[in-house]
């Protein structure tokens, strides 16, 4: 007798104008199975899980749902086929409950009963184990407890087909712990489950199978308990990848930065940052581990300039010379003081590059100054374009295609490559890797190390904390805008610092 699966694709098909995101792709899904959909940036495997939640609709082939063909042409379709998508960004109501998200929408003009829907909620939370509070507003949620209502949502909404867009991007290591737990529940209940993520060991983790595209082809899929992450990443790229990150010990350590008491408040008068200290070595990868919102956006930029500083010092400390004071000061005129400093910041197109630029007027925009770097000429930026593009692979058609039509990982790449042509003396980024695939992000990792061989104070703000622990010397845990301890990232561990990003067990430490 014929399986009947929970969800197959048979030769799906999806262009962009004349790219091919999905390319006749052939793929089930059955209840009860946690499937791990893997690729590198571009591969399709969005593109894919977007046809499933009714965003997109196949150019060709056909969807089947329980072995009959259905026309998801809009998410309700998808909904009424029992398919929901908890995406990377929360789609949540500030000011309402978490009961009132989760009915949002499904109540035409009727009056909402909201002793129901709490109740119905609390079903679901008791069943799975969720641990929701039904009338707790999302602006006083934390991260895990926002994307906890995201999967109620869709639960709510009868799904038995949950696709989860990289889940685990903005948690930490215990929330990703008590996430996989409820995964398995729903999994022993016989919900269906692909999950969308660049990290290697939660695949070996949580799935059953892995299914791997590769440039919008479907290379097959493997019985995770048959295969290992060196061997997915082979089928991923195409070729043998080393996936080791080197970390020599640090020559000759001397503080670069030394950072004393720094407050800074947003807009509305709220701490970002309170007190925070901290000396960045120069020749050392100094880590920066915390949940999100914890301050590390607006360290980098207090640092760099571009974010006004209530109280505090930051003292840049040259070769030869003493130490000078940075606070006050702006991002030119910390140029202008000999300062060399490389920013690669969070929103890559908001605040890094020129979107309508190519990869030589971005170039321009920094590096034609004099120096010497690893990218040697730079009096062309033409010239450094090129050798950027050649060294660190980027794909693009020319120097002069607007970076914004890029990947996410060869925008990235362009940004750090830029960035480190500048010859800085202290090398800062903010969640370098974020989105990018495995390959690409060893690119990266390398990078930062021969930045740091070369002496340079490299400060690396990551939310991969197996990352931090492998590629950084020592590593800062923020909470809430307090510093919660500094600790050797050669002998920390994955769960101490977890519990130091959330406060508990947290010490105090420079």
């Amino acid at each position: 007798m014929e399986t009947v699966h929970a969800i197959e694709f048979r030769h799906i098909t999806k262009r962009f104008g004349k790219v091919v995101a999905n390319d006749g792709i052939d793929l089930t899904l059955d209840r009860g199975e946690i499937l791990a959909l893997l690729g590198e940036n571009g591969s399709g495997k969005t593109t894919l899980m977007n046809m499933l939640s009714g965003i997109y609709f196949p150019d060709e082939g056909e969807i089947l749902v329980g072995g009959k063909p259905a026309a998801i042409r809009s998410p309700k379709d998808a909904y009424a086929n029992g398919i929901g998508m908890i995406h990377q960004h929360y789609k949540l109501v500030d000011v309402f409950t978490a009961a009132e998200n989760i009915a949002l929408g499904l109540h035409d003009g009727g009056r909402l009963d909201r002793r129901e829907i709490a109740a119905r909620v609390q079903a679901i939370s008791d069943k799975y184990g969720f641990g929701i509070d039904p009338n707790k507003k999302v602006y006083d949620m934390s991260v895990s407890e926002k994307q906890t209502v995201e999967i109620v949502k869709v639960l709510y909404r009868g799904a038995d087909v949950l696709i989860l867009d990289e889940p685990t991007a903005v948690l930490t290591p215990q929330e990703t712990e008590r996430l996989f737990a409820i995964l398995r529940t729903m999994k022993a209940d016989g919900k269906a489950i692909v999950i969308i993520t660049h990290k290697l060991h939660e695949v070996m983790a949580i799935s059953d199978r892995v299914a791997v595209l590769r440039k919008g082809q479907y290379i097959g899929a493997v019985n995770t308990a048959e295969t290992d992450p060196q061997a997915l990443t082979d089928m991923m790229v195409g070729h043998a990848v080393t996936l080791n990150i080197d970390r020599p010990d640090p020559v000759d350590p001397k503080p670069r930065l030394t950072v004393e008491g720094l407050t800074v408040l947003d807009a509305e008068g709220v701490k970002k940052l309170d007190g925070v200290g901290f000396t960045a070595l120069g020749g050392e990868i100094l880590g920066i581990a915390g949940i999100a919102g914890s301050g590390q956006r607006e360290l980098l930029e207090s640092i760099a300039g571009l974010y006004p500083i209530a109280a505090g010092s930051i003292r840049y400390t040259p070769d030869g010379a003493g130490p000078q004071e940075l606070v006050g000061k702006t991002p030119m005129q910390i140029k202008q003081a000999g300062v060399a400093m490389a920013f690669v910041p969070e929103d890559r197109l908001g605040m890094g590059l020129v979107g309508g630029m190519g990869m030589t007027g971005n170039m321009m925009l920094r590096s034609w100054r004099r120096g010497k770097g690893v990218f040697v000429d730079r009096k062309d930026p033409n010239a450094l374009a090129l050798k950027v593009k050649e060294s660190l692979e980027v794909v693009t058609p020319s120097v002069d295609f607007p970076v914004r039509r890029l990947s996410g990982g060869n925008v990235q790449k362009v940004l750090v490559g830029r960035e480190i042509a500048s010859s800085p003396t202290v090398l800062m980024s903010a969640y370098a890797v974020r989105g990018l695939d495995i390959n690409t992000s060893y690119t990266i990792y390398n990078l930062m190390t021969e930045q740091k061989k070369k002496g340079v104070a490299v400060i690396f703000v990551g939310e991969d904390l197996d990352v931090l622990l492998e590629l950084c010397d020592r590593i800062l845990v923020l909470c809430g805008g307090k510093v919660s301890g500094v600790v050797d990232a050669r002998t920390a561990t994955k769960e101490q610092v977890g519990l130091m990003m959330t406060r508990v067990g947290g010490k105090e430490g420079a």
